[in-house]
């Protein structure tokens, strides 16, 4: 059996008196899927913060691709990263947040090109070669040499989409990806990562409130509440026969009204 590509080994993150997440122990297995879902505040995003190093954590540890995130080895023990190790762990993750956040004075192909280049240090011409390549993957060639503000919400989602692909991640994160576009603008960006799913050997984790497409895209569902995970499992299960009270009443709640 070999490592899972990310774990959670008793992480625990705190702000002041309120524990956002309480000794959370999550194995998630190479190219597995996993769609979290839960009501707000139940610490969904916070586990792909600290996945992407934007949150530090106040206990335990975090492990992706077999070695520590959080963590380095010095002298047979495990001491608090430096940043040039969480650096180097990070460059394995992309993330896809929310509200785009693309460069405003930037192309959909300058965008794409930046971090490759600046990070990777890949010369223009591969760098530019790559981009082009994912803009296509995403549907967008002919929208290469636009900028964000001639785009659609839908649009600039997935040029996000293949910015964060551009790293060559070995782990992908969405962050609420659909939640600020106009609802038949959804669709688009769920297809892209229907097919990133089904063409590319990566490890995904969603974070989203689409719970058809938790049901039918994802390996399995974890259904946090109060910063723990109250019942995980396959879509089919978790959905259609929840163990948990808690869970039959989230999904009660979110089917109603959806």
């Amino acid at each position: 059996m070999s490592d899972p590509m990310v774990r959670f080994e008793k992480v625990t993150k705190r702000y002041g008196a309120l524990t956002v997440l309480d000794q959370l122990n999550l194995d998630i297995a190479r190219n597995e899927k996993v769609a979290i879902i839960g009501p707000s505040g139940s610490g969904k995003t916070t586990v792909l913060r600290m996945l992407m190093t934007l949150e530090r954590i106040n206990g335990g540890v975090i492990w992706v691709d077999g070695e520590p995130l959080t963590h380095m080895e010095k002298n047979g023990q495990l001491v608090p990263a430096n940043e040039r190790h969480l650096r180097r762990v990070r460059g394995k993750i992309g993330m896809v947040f929310q509200h785009f956040n693309l460069f405003p004075h930037m192309t959909a192909l300058a965008n794409c090109m930046e971090a490759p280049k600046s990070v990777l240090g890949l010369p223009k011409a591969e760098a530019e070669a790559r981009a082009a390549e994912l803009l296509e993957m995403v549907g967008l060639s002919d929208k290469k040499n636009h900028y964000p503000i001639q785009m659609s919400g839908g649009q600039k989602q997935r040029v996000a989409i293949a910015r964060a692909l551009a790293m060559r991640p070995k782990v992908m994160l969405f962050d609420e990806v659909t939640s600020a576009l106009d609802p038949e603008l959804v669709g688009e960006v769920l297809n892209v990562i229907r097919k990133l799913g089904t063409e590319h050997d990566l490890t995904m984790l969603i974070v989203t409130h689409q719970m058809g497409f938790a049901k039918e895209f994802s390996d399995r569902v974890c259904f946090f509440y109060d910063g723990k995970i109250a019942e995980q499992g396959p879509p089919d299960k978790l959905f259609n026969d929840p163990a948990n009270e808690r869970t039959r009443q989230f999904l009660s709640a979110v089917l109603e009204a959806g």
